[in-house]
């Protein structure tokens, strides 16, 4: 497999995996479904999508994966995480479980559920590093970044009044910059959901990272 034709896998535990799928193939690489360490090892580039998260981690302990995801991780393959796989990719988790375990690699503190339920999801634009003009961001049951390392650079921040308004989230901890988008070499994570867009950029952008490293 060359850089130029990766084949770039979706975690199939559970969550939006069709929807990255899709996405993926109308960037014009191979996309496949990844449920266990075989098929893992047979892609460059990993995408976990969102769904829910503590869910997610534990399908991935029972099926013998979290320990394999972690190790292609280390070794370097680029990931990106949406919503529930953002959780995934963090180093530290607010209001999780106990016992939920995370891939880690992102040197940040994301907060599960921090935009609120299922019902006060919502859309809004906003401007992405590195890509032209502005993005419409679905968010559903999503967390935010509450801090990051250094190391980590902030790709998008959501600007928002506490109150008023549709598509405002409800909690008073809400507010002016907070972080939705971030990336650490070649992990990439987001609040929001590109795949249920119709615009392709986002997945275009991690294709070019896992093309870069692969």
């Amino acid at each position: 497999m060359t850089s130029a034709s990766p084949t770039v896998g979706v975690l199939a535990l559970q969550g939006d995996v069709r929807e990255h799928l899709r996405a993926l193939q109308e960037c014009g690489v191979s996309a496949v479904p990844v449920g266990s360490a075989e098929e893992l090892s047979d892609v460059q580039g990993l995408v976990l999508p969102g769904g829910e998260s503590t869910t997610m981690s534990m399908l991935a302990v029972r099926d013998h994966l979290m320990e394999p995801l972690r190790r292609a991780r280390e070794s370097g393959m680029p990931m990106y995480g949406s919503c529930a796989g953002m959780i995934l990719l963090a180093d530290d988790v607010l209001d999780a479980r106990a016992d939920q375990q995370t891939i880690g690699g992102i040197a940040m503190v994301v907060r599960r559920n921090a935009f609120g339920r299922q019902v006060d999801s919502f859309e809004t634009d906003i401007d992405i590093d590195g890509l032209d003009g502005p993005f419409r961001a679905v968010f559903i049951r999503a967390p935010w970044v509450e801090s990051v390392d250094p190391r980590v650079d902030i790709l998008a921040r959501v600007t928002l009044p506490v109150r008023g308004g549709s598509a405002i989230p409800p909690s008073d901890a809400s507010g002016a910059d907070t972080i939705v988008a971030v990336r650490q070499g070649p992990l990439v994570a987001t609040s929001f959901h590109p795949e249920l867009t119709g615009d392709p950029r986002f997945h275009e952008m991690f294709v070019r990272i896992v093309r870069q490293y692969a």
